[in-house]
């Protein structure tokens, strides 16, 4: 990948980062463990590629 990347495609990385966070610990309190992890949380850097 290059070094100098689009604003554009910094913006979309910035927002994958943050939306990979779990699923706050009073939702999977109240739905008893039913909901671990948000679909888009499971993304990972090696195996799903963002749109460039």
């Amino acid at each position: 990948m290059a070094r100098n990347k689009p604003l554009a495609y910094k913006l979309r990385l910035a927002k994958a980062g943050k939306s990979k966070k779990s699923v706050p610990a009073w939702i999977i309190a109240k739905t008893r463990g039913d909901v671990r992890w948000s679909p888009k949380s499971r993304r990972n850097w090696r195996s799903r590629k963002l749109r460039a």
